[in-house]
């Protein structure tokens, strides 16, 4: 068995892509045959055990939503392993703030992707850097227009991808543990 951790994108709090309560998504992810299911704040971070490989999960998971649900929400899925190495090659150290810091992530491998399609773009005080299992964005509170966002990135590197900030990715990690 393998842990997994699934990040959902495009959870919204009402409208079609809603997840009614984590407990439902909790129960349907068990009816589907994963083990040691968990749950964590309503924005759709789930943690469980599969012998499937992460495309067959992220599949799975897709479609149990999407009949049980009706959300079609986009499924990234992760190892345990692939979140500490993102956690350890944070560039951004403890004089950055930490609740500015936020991890990407995408199905696909690194380096599979175009960065030079990230070339000449302004960043406004935003910093980005690319790691070996996430790209790393600070966003600064005081950054007048946040160019940096999800959606710029699906949009120029043409990837599904979701953004979590580091603290709840140290929390995941944490209650995995628990």
């Amino acid at each position: 068995m393998m842990k997994y951790y699934v990040f959902l994108r495009g959870v919204t709090p009402t409208g079609k892509n809603r997840i009614p309560k984590m407990v439902i998504l909790k129960s349907i992810m068990e009816d589907a045959g994963f083990k040691k299911v968990m749950t964590y704040i309503q924005s759709g971070n789930i943690i469980f055990d599969s012998d499937l490989p992460k495309p067959e999960v992220a599949k799975e998971v897709h479609m149990r939503i999407l009949e049980n649900i009706g959300a079609d929400l986009k499924v990234i899925v992760k190892s345990r392993k692939e979140l500490a190495v993102a956690l350890n090659e944070n560039p951004f150290d403890d004089t950055y703030d930490y609740s500015r810091v936020h991890l990407v992530f995408f199905n696909e491998r690194l380096s599979e992707l175009n960065f030079d399609l990230l070339n000449n773009v302004s960043l406004l005080g935003e910093k980005l850097e690319i790691g070996s299992e996430c790209i790393y964005m600070y966003l600064p509170k005081d950054a007048a227009k946040k160019r940096l966002n999800n959606n710029f990135l699906e949009r120029k590197l043409k990837i599904d991808a979701t953004t979590r900030k580091f603290n709840v990715i140290t929390k995941l990690i944490r209650l995995e543990r628990e």
